[in-house]
Protein backbone atom coordinates (compact mmCIF):
# COMPACT_ATOMS: atom_id res chain seq x y z
CA UNK A 1 0.00 0.00 0.00
CA UNK A 2 1.51 3.63 -1.03
CA UNK A 3 2.15 6.21 1.59
CA UNK A 4 1.82 9.98 1.23
CA UNK A 5 4.64 11.80 2.90
CA UNK A 6 5.65 15.63 2.42
CA UNK A 7 9.36 16.25 1.01
CA UNK A 8 11.58 18.98 0.36
CA UNK A 9 11.60 18.71 -3.09
CA UNK A 10 15.53 19.34 -3.33
CA UNK A 11 16.03 16.13 -2.06
CA UNK A 12 14.64 14.09 -4.47
CA UNK A 13 16.43 11.47 -6.71
CA UNK A 14 16.02 11.75 -10.48
CA UNK A 15 17.68 8.65 -12.09
CA UNK A 16 19.30 8.85 -15.30
CA UNK A 17 19.13 5.20 -15.72
CA UNK A 18 15.59 5.19 -17.19
CA UNK A 19 14.26 8.14 -16.25
CA UNK A 20 14.22 10.62 -19.58
CA UNK A 21 16.68 13.12 -20.45
CA UNK A 22 14.97 16.51 -20.09
CA UNK A 23 14.93 18.62 -23.50
CA UNK A 24 13.94 21.79 -24.56
CA UNK A 25 10.06 21.13 -24.70
CA UNK A 26 10.96 19.78 -21.14
CA UNK A 27 12.84 22.27 -19.78
CA UNK A 28 9.81 24.71 -21.38
CA UNK A 29 7.35 22.67 -18.95
CA UNK A 30 8.91 22.93 -16.01
CA UNK A 31 9.42 26.90 -16.30
CA UNK A 32 5.32 26.88 -17.06
CA UNK A 33 4.82 25.03 -13.86
CA UNK A 34 7.04 27.25 -11.71
CA UNK A 35 5.93 30.55 -13.26
CA UNK A 36 1.86 29.03 -12.65
CA UNK A 37 2.19 26.69 -10.33
CA UNK A 38 -1.29 26.10 -8.58
CA UNK A 39 -1.72 23.63 -6.13
CA UNK A 40 -5.21 22.81 -7.07
CA UNK A 41 -3.36 21.43 -10.20
CA UNK A 42 -0.53 19.51 -8.55
CA UNK A 43 -0.17 15.93 -8.83
CA UNK A 44 2.31 14.17 -6.02
CA UNK A 45 5.18 12.72 -7.59
CA UNK A 46 5.55 8.96 -7.45
CA UNK A 47 8.93 7.84 -5.46
CA UNK A 48 10.37 4.89 -4.18
CA UNK A 49 13.62 4.90 -1.40
CA UNK A 50 16.72 3.78 -2.17
CA UNK A 51 19.87 3.83 -1.11
CA UNK A 52 22.91 5.92 -3.00
CA UNK A 53 26.60 5.56 -1.49
CA UNK A 54 25.36 4.39 1.70
CA UNK A 55 22.47 6.97 1.72
CA UNK A 56 18.73 6.75 1.29
CA UNK A 57 17.12 8.99 -0.84
CA UNK A 58 13.97 9.55 -2.61
CA UNK A 59 13.56 8.48 -6.28
CA UNK A 60 11.39 9.82 -8.40
CA UNK A 61 9.14 7.41 -10.64
CA UNK A 62 7.05 9.47 -12.32
CA UNK A 63 6.50 13.23 -12.22
CA UNK A 64 10.20 14.21 -12.66
CA UNK A 65 8.86 17.46 -14.11
CA UNK A 66 6.58 18.23 -11.14
CA UNK A 67 9.57 17.78 -8.98
CA UNK A 68 12.22 19.82 -10.44
CA UNK A 69 9.74 22.64 -11.32
CA UNK A 70 8.73 22.63 -6.89
CA UNK A 71 12.74 22.48 -6.41
CA UNK A 72 13.16 25.40 -8.74
CA UNK A 73 10.01 27.22 -6.58
CA UNK A 74 11.96 29.71 -4.00
CA UNK A 75 8.67 29.87 -2.56
CA UNK A 76 8.06 25.81 -1.77
CA UNK A 77 9.81 24.12 1.07
CA UNK A 78 7.89 21.03 1.06
CA UNK A 79 5.43 18.84 -1.41
CA UNK A 80 3.67 15.90 -0.92
CA UNK A 81 4.56 12.40 -2.52
CA UNK A 82 3.57 9.38 -3.12
CA UNK A 83 5.85 6.34 -1.81
CA UNK A 84 5.74 3.15 -3.19
CA UNK A 85 7.93 0.36 -2.89
CA UNK A 86 10.80 -0.77 -5.59
CA UNK A 87 13.69 -1.81 -3.96
CA UNK A 88 16.34 -1.63 -6.21
CA UNK A 89 17.30 0.16 -9.93
CA UNK A 90 15.60 -2.86 -11.86
CA UNK A 91 12.18 -2.69 -10.18
CA UNK A 92 12.32 1.11 -9.80
CA UNK A 93 12.90 0.93 -14.30
CA UNK A 94 9.97 -1.43 -14.03
CA UNK A 95 7.70 0.63 -11.97
CA UNK A 96 8.35 3.89 -14.15
CA UNK A 97 7.61 1.36 -17.13
CA UNK A 98 4.11 0.80 -15.88
CA UNK A 99 3.58 4.55 -14.89
CA UNK A 100 4.67 5.44 -18.46
CA UNK A 101 3.99 2.62 -20.79
CA UNK A 102 0.19 4.00 -22.53
CA UNK A 103 0.97 8.14 -21.41
CA UNK A 104 0.83 10.43 -25.05
CA UNK A 105 4.28 12.05 -25.04
CA UNK A 106 6.62 9.34 -23.48
CA UNK A 107 8.49 7.53 -26.79
CA UNK A 108 9.81 4.23 -27.39
CA UNK A 109 13.28 5.38 -27.25
CA UNK A 110 12.36 6.36 -23.62
CA UNK A 111 10.21 3.02 -22.36
CA UNK A 112 13.47 1.18 -24.42
CA UNK A 113 16.08 2.39 -21.83
CA UNK A 114 13.72 2.05 -18.94
CA UNK A 115 13.42 -1.46 -20.03
CA UNK A 116 17.16 -1.86 -20.31
CA UNK A 117 17.37 -1.08 -16.53
CA UNK A 118 14.49 -3.08 -15.70
CA UNK A 119 16.63 -5.93 -17.25
CA UNK A 120 13.51 -6.91 -19.40
CA UNK A 121 14.77 -9.97 -22.42
CA UNK A 122 13.67 -7.77 -25.45
CA UNK A 123 15.17 -5.03 -24.50
CA UNK A 124 18.48 -6.65 -23.99
CA UNK A 125 18.59 -8.59 -26.90
CA UNK A 126 18.27 -5.58 -29.23
CA UNK A 127 21.12 -3.75 -27.41
CA UNK A 128 22.90 -7.00 -28.18
CA UNK A 129 21.70 -6.85 -31.71
CA UNK A 130 22.82 -3.31 -31.86
CA UNK A 131 25.95 -3.91 -30.28
CA UNK A 132 26.90 -6.80 -32.92
CA UNK A 133 26.39 -4.75 -35.56
CA UNK A 134 27.99 -1.28 -34.62
CA UNK A 135 25.06 0.41 -33.98
CA UNK A 136 24.40 2.92 -30.73
CA UNK A 137 20.84 3.86 -29.81
CA UNK A 138 21.00 7.33 -28.56
CA UNK A 139 19.43 8.47 -25.25
CA UNK A 140 17.14 10.81 -26.72
CA UNK A 141 16.22 12.52 -29.74
CA UNK A 142 18.31 15.63 -28.85
CA UNK A 143 21.36 14.08 -29.28
CA UNK A 144 20.53 13.15 -32.53
CA UNK A 145 23.65 14.06 -34.64
CA UNK A 146 22.33 15.01 -39.02
CA UNK A 147 26.44 14.11 -39.77
CA UNK A 148 26.88 11.22 -37.64
CA UNK A 149 27.00 7.12 -38.43
CA UNK A 150 26.48 4.09 -36.92
CA UNK A 151 23.43 6.36 -34.29
CA UNK A 152 20.12 5.54 -34.00
CA UNK A 153 16.73 6.48 -32.13
CA UNK A 154 14.90 4.15 -34.31
CA UNK A 155 14.33 1.25 -31.55
CA UNK A 156 10.65 0.58 -32.38
CA UNK A 157 11.65 -0.01 -36.16
CA UNK A 158 14.97 -2.54 -34.76
CA UNK A 159 12.30 -4.43 -32.45
CA UNK A 160 9.91 -5.41 -35.08
CA UNK A 161 12.36 -6.12 -37.10
CA UNK A 162 14.30 -8.53 -34.51
CA UNK A 163 10.96 -10.18 -34.15
CA UNK A 164 10.35 -10.59 -37.65
CA UNK A 165 13.56 -11.63 -39.09
CA UNK A 166 15.57 -12.99 -35.81
CA UNK A 167 18.53 -11.62 -34.22
CA UNK A 168 21.03 -12.94 -37.18
CA UNK A 169 19.51 -11.25 -40.43
CA UNK A 170 18.38 -8.37 -38.05
CA UNK A 171 22.17 -7.60 -37.00
CA UNK A 172 22.90 -8.15 -40.89
CA UNK A 173 20.47 -5.52 -41.92
CA UNK A 174 21.64 -3.14 -39.39
CA UNK A 175 25.49 -4.14 -40.36
CA UNK A 176 24.80 -3.29 -44.31
CA UNK A 177 23.50 0.71 -43.10
CA UNK A 178 26.18 0.66 -40.22
CA UNK A 179 29.08 0.36 -42.37
CA UNK A 180 28.08 3.11 -45.23
CA UNK A 181 29.15 4.95 -42.29
CA UNK A 182 25.98 7.96 -43.97
CA UNK A 183 24.60 9.38 -41.03
CA UNK A 184 22.15 8.32 -38.31
CA UNK A 185 19.97 5.05 -38.93
CA UNK A 186 16.46 5.80 -39.33
CA UNK A 187 13.53 3.57 -39.27
CA UNK A 188 13.35 4.21 -43.92
CA UNK A 189 16.00 2.89 -43.97
CA UNK A 190 16.05 -0.10 -42.03
CA UNK A 191 12.49 -0.83 -43.94
CA UNK A 192 14.09 -0.41 -47.53
CA UNK A 193 17.21 -2.53 -46.64
CA UNK A 194 15.04 -5.08 -45.13
CA UNK A 195 13.14 -5.44 -48.33
CA UNK A 196 16.13 -5.80 -50.58
CA UNK A 197 17.80 -8.85 -47.96
CA UNK A 198 13.96 -10.77 -47.96
CA UNK A 199 12.52 -10.23 -50.58
CA UNK A 200 13.13 -13.38 -53.41
CA UNK A 201 12.96 -11.10 -56.61
CA UNK A 202 16.45 -9.13 -55.52
CA UNK A 203 17.91 -11.28 -51.97
CA UNK A 204 18.86 -13.62 -54.53
CA UNK A 205 20.92 -11.12 -56.67
CA UNK A 206 23.06 -9.28 -53.97
CA UNK A 207 25.44 -9.56 -51.01
CA UNK A 208 25.61 -7.08 -48.33
CA UNK A 209 29.14 -5.73 -49.20
CA UNK A 210 27.71 -4.08 -52.39
CA UNK A 211 24.61 -3.10 -51.14
CA UNK A 212 26.99 -1.34 -48.19
CA UNK A 213 29.09 -0.07 -51.64
CA UNK A 214 25.84 1.11 -52.86
CA UNK A 215 24.53 3.31 -49.97
CA UNK A 216 28.29 5.09 -50.09
CA UNK A 217 28.61 5.67 -54.32
CA UNK A 218 24.98 6.88 -53.87
CA UNK A 219 24.84 9.38 -50.59
CA UNK A 220 22.14 11.59 -49.72
CA UNK A 221 21.04 11.70 -53.56
CA UNK A 222 19.90 8.72 -53.20
CA UNK A 223 16.88 9.75 -50.87
CA UNK A 224 16.18 12.75 -53.18
CA UNK A 225 15.60 10.55 -55.55
CA UNK A 226 13.74 7.93 -53.43
CA UNK A 227 11.54 10.95 -52.87
CA UNK A 228 10.78 11.52 -56.62
CA UNK A 229 10.06 7.81 -57.36
CA UNK A 230 7.77 7.39 -54.46
CA UNK A 231 5.79 10.33 -55.48
CA UNK A 232 5.48 9.03 -59.21
CA UNK A 233 4.81 5.40 -58.47
CA UNK A 234 2.35 6.23 -55.11
CA UNK A 235 4.81 4.09 -53.06
CA UNK A 236 5.69 4.36 -49.52
CA UNK A 237 9.30 6.01 -49.33
CA UNK A 238 11.31 3.43 -47.95
CA UNK A 239 10.02 1.33 -51.42
CA UNK A 240 11.39 3.48 -53.57
CA UNK A 241 14.81 3.81 -51.47
CA UNK A 242 15.42 0.47 -51.46
CA UNK A 243 14.60 0.52 -55.44
CA UNK A 244 17.16 3.05 -55.79
CA UNK A 245 20.04 1.10 -53.94
CA UNK A 246 18.90 -1.96 -55.63
CA UNK A 247 19.67 -0.36 -59.28
CA UNK A 248 22.69 0.92 -58.05
CA UNK A 249 23.86 -2.36 -56.76
CA UNK A 250 26.58 -5.04 -58.32
CA UNK A 251 24.47 -7.93 -59.36
CA UNK A 252 25.93 -11.61 -59.10
CA UNK A 253 25.01 -13.20 -61.89
CA UNK A 254 24.11 -16.71 -60.68
CA UNK A 255 21.20 -16.97 -57.50
CA UNK A 256 22.81 -16.99 -54.05
CA UNK A 257 22.59 -20.10 -51.74
CA UNK A 258 22.72 -18.24 -48.63
CA UNK A 259 23.37 -20.36 -45.68
CA UNK A 260 20.36 -20.87 -43.33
Amino acid sequence: MPICEHVDPITLFVDPAYQRDIGERGLRQIRKIVEKFDWSKFKPPICAYADIEGDTVLKVLDGQHTAIAAASNPFISQIPVMIVEAEDTMSQAKAFIGQNADRVGVTHLQLHHAAVAAGEEDAKTIEEVCAAAGVKILKRPGAYNREASRESIAVAAIKQLIARRGDKLAREILEIIANAERGPITAQHIKAVEFLMTHSEYSELIIPEDLTAAIVDLLMSAEEDAQQLAMARRWPFWKALAIIWYKKCKKRKQPLTRAA
